[in-house]
Order: structure tokens, then sequence, then C-alpha cells
């Protein structure tokens, strides 16, 4: 079960700042179901990159994707050659679930260093290198693939075909025809799911196939995600949360703190604030209007956050809506005991590690709400596939619905292709010479 604690947004505990959940709900009833309808009716249009939808059901590839490492038993290390969307969902779900045996490297940035350390610590008679872009020209990730191939091409000749895998577009891109001549395995991005909404396509699941995670019951969690967005608003969990997000944004609650309440969750936050603010932070609308309303997501960890930013939270400015995530049961526990000459400490003795978790994020969320701080909790049942999967589509419906609210696309990210085409250019690509030529007129060299 996936909860939503809505108490501490309510105008009766916080104040002004709070809500009148059930008239809010009532007075949006209307653009909320049109919201829904006009999602699940434009799903099927490639055009619309609805495809994160359909992914959990498709069951034929994920057995593909089990085949692929059933066959690869000598695997020790699997390194992951991809950038935000194609990195952040599998880290975020292996740091959660992850039992190994096989050890996952995650390479998302192009700083040498940490590179090279990699290269002079792995076997690469036991490493597979899963290249994961769907254009073939995500400058990061082509950059150490060609690092990746040469090391394993010096030390194992014509066998390193043998230790990479492809996942790219099914036709468009340079890295589908370069698999297909040098004979690589691959697998698909479908064309209708972007980067950020693609975790539980082999984007995800390739990788976490070798983290030893439960891809199954992972997508039957995601199925059940979708199973709500399209029921009734009072059962509609994503479209509820997503509406939370629009009355507060019109609040000037223009920040959203994203913090659960595990270790094992600490990647969630990073995955979390690409979705939402690549998605969202759009500069126009879809009628090309300037957009007036938005949220920056922000991420935070508990405990350890409660002594770094809390303070900030309960008594900075009041900008903020914070969403905390927290677990109903411990899949272990761990007793605090008793030490003599300690009693100063005996409201600890005896208790659970998880008691004392639990207390805490209670304790929090209560105290920013005495200050009139609004904060809402999500709750899983437990930490296993089936929940994570039913969290992370949540979230990505959440997106979807919100972005139906603000009348924005919020499967584009236009903001991020300048920046790529300004590398292109500063990289000496071909083509790109008159805005090489620019940025030297601008005195960027």
């Amino acid at each position: 079960m996936l909860r939503l604690d809505l108490a501490n947004v309510l105008s009766e505990r916080i104040g002004p700042k709070g809500i009148d959940w059930p008239s809010a709900l009532a007075a949006h009833a209307q653009r909320l179901e049109a919201a829904r309808d006009a999602l699940w009716q434009r799903k099927s249009d490639p055009a619309e990159f609805l495809g994160w939808i359909d992914v959990p059901e498709d069951t034929e590839t994920l057995r593909r994707v089990l085949r692929f490492r059933e066959a690869q038993a000598w695997v020790e290390d699997l390194v992951v050659l991809g950038i935000g969307g194609s990195a952040l969902g599998a880290q975020a779900v292996a740091a959660a679930l992850g039992k190994g045996p096989v050890r996952l490297h995650f390479v998302d940035n192009v700083e040498p260093e940490p590179i090279l350390e990699l290269l002079r610590k792995l076997e690469p008679h036991k490493t597979l290198v899963n290249v994961i872009s769907k254009s073939g020209s995500t400058a990061e990730t082509m950059a150490a693939f060609l690092a990746f191939r040469r090391w394993l091409e010096d030390r194992l000749g014509p066998d390193w075909k043998r230790h990479v895998v492809v996942t790219t577009d099914p036709v468009k891109g340079i890295l589908r025809p370069y698999a297909q001549a040098e004979g690589l395995p691959t697998f698909e991005v479908p064309p209708a799911v972007g980067g950020r909404f693609s975790v539980t396509c082999p984007v995800g699941t390739l990788p976490l196939a070798f983290a030893g995670v439960d891809l199954e019951n992972l997508l039957a969690g995601a199925r059940k995600a979708n199973e709500q967005a399209r029921a009734a608003l009072e059962h509609n969990l994503p479209a509820q949360t997503a509406l939370l997000h629009h009355l507060f944004s019109q609040k000037g609650q223009n920040i959203v703190v994203f913090m659960p309440y595990s270790t094992r969750l600490r990647y969630l936050p990073d995955w979390f604030v690409q979705l939402h603010d690549e998605s969202l932070g759009k500069m126009r609308d879809r009628a090309g209007q300037e957009v007036r309303t938005g949220t920056t997501a922000v991420r935070a960890i508990g405990t350890t956050d409660q002594h770094a930013q809390v303070q900030l939270f309960r008594e900075g400015p009041h900008d903020k809506l914070i969403n905390f995530v927290r677990l109903l049961n411990p899949s272990e526990d761990l007793e605090i005991p008793a030490v003599r000459g300690l009693e100063a400490l005996d409201y600890l003795f005896g208790k659970s590690f998880f008691k004392l978790l639990d207390a805490e994020a209670k304790a929090t969320a209560h105290a920013l709400a005495k200050a009139g701080q609004p904060n809402y909790t999500l709750t899983l049942e437990q930490l296993d596939a089936y929940h994570l999967g039913w969290l992370l589509q949540h979230l990505m419906w959440q997106t979807a619905f919100l972005g139906e609210l603000w009348n924005i696309n919020a499967f584009d990210q236009p903001g991020v292709e300048l920046g790529k085409e300004y590398t292109y250019a500063l990289m000496g690509r071909r083509g790109w010479e008159s805005l090489a030529q620019e940025l030297r007129t601008e005195g960027v060299e």
C-alpha cells in the first residue's frame, strides 16, 4: 500500500498557509478529470511521449532482459555509461534494492580522475559495459564509451565485443547501426519514452537485472500506479498529489523538498529532481504564453538533513512544500542496547533503530506544521520492489498531471538543448562552426 497523509497541509493544522482539502478537491475536480482523460487518450500517439505508461505491461521485453542476464553469469562488474535519465533511475533503485553479486558502477560525468580510477581497478575479463544513449550523440556518454571500448580492446582483443551491450533507439541515431555492424547485443529505448521516464524500460531494467532487483514486482507496482491514475479522483493518488503542488505553488510555495526517511532511498531525490525540474521548468506553456506558475525541486534525506536543512525549512522563508517519504515497516531491525554508566540515554535503551527513525520523521513533520510549514507524507508499506515501482510510477504520473494543470509540455526539454549545442561547438563538432565563432565573439573559448 502507498498511503497519503495530508494532515500537515490542512488549514486546521497549519493555519493560513493551509488548505481546505475537500473543498479544493471538489473545486478542481473537473480540471483533474479532464487532465486524466487527456493523458490516457493521448498515450497512443508517439509524439506525445507517453509511452512510459505502457512500458510496465511489456512482459516480453522483461523476459528478454532476464534471459540476457542469465546468459552472462560470468559478469562481476557492470559499468553503466549513461547520464541523467539514463542513469539516475537505475542508480536509485539499485541503491534501495540491489542484492548483488554483480557490482554496479555508474559513469555519469566526464571528470577524468574517477573514470581513470575505475578503469584501473576493474578486471576486464569480468566486466560488462552497458552504454545507454537514445540518440547515440550524448557527448558525455559517448566519450566514456570511446574510452571503455579502447580499454576493453587493448586488454581483450577481438573478444571486447562480448563485454559491451547497447541500449538505444530501435531505429534512429548512430549507436544502432554501429552495434549492428559490430555484432553487439542491443536493447531498445522505446521511441515514445523520454530519458527521465525510462526507469521501467531496459534503460533501467537491464542494469537492475544484474543488481538482483525483483523486476517482475517492480513493474507490478508500476501497474498499480497506472490503475490509480485511471481511477476516480477520490482514489487517484497522483492526481491528488499533483493538485497539492498546484495549490501550494499558487500560495507562494515555489520550492518542493523531496525528503525520504531512508538511507536506501538516498538517490531517489536526485531522480525526482530531474523528473520534476526538467519536465516542469518551462518558460512557455503550450499556447506560447509565459509560464507564471512553477516550482523547483530540492533534495533532502532524513534523518541526515534534520541536522543540515530543517532549520531553514522551519524558520526560514515559508516558500516550500515538503514531501516526506516514510516506510511503515522495516525489512530488518536492530535493538539499541542498554549500557551501564549512560543511564541518561535510558529513553533509548531497548528501543529499536526503526522506532527512532520513525519517531524522528513524525517529529520533524509535526514541528514544521507547528511553524505553519506545509508538508505531506507518502508512506510505503515496506521498501521492496513492488512498493518502489509503485512510487516511481506515481511520481511520473504526478509530473504528467502537473503538466496538464499548468498547460506545460512535461515531456520535452528545450532549455537543455542550447547547452548541448554550445558543447558541440566548443569541442569542434562538424556543422557547428558558426556557433563556435559566435562563442568566440562572446569571449567563450
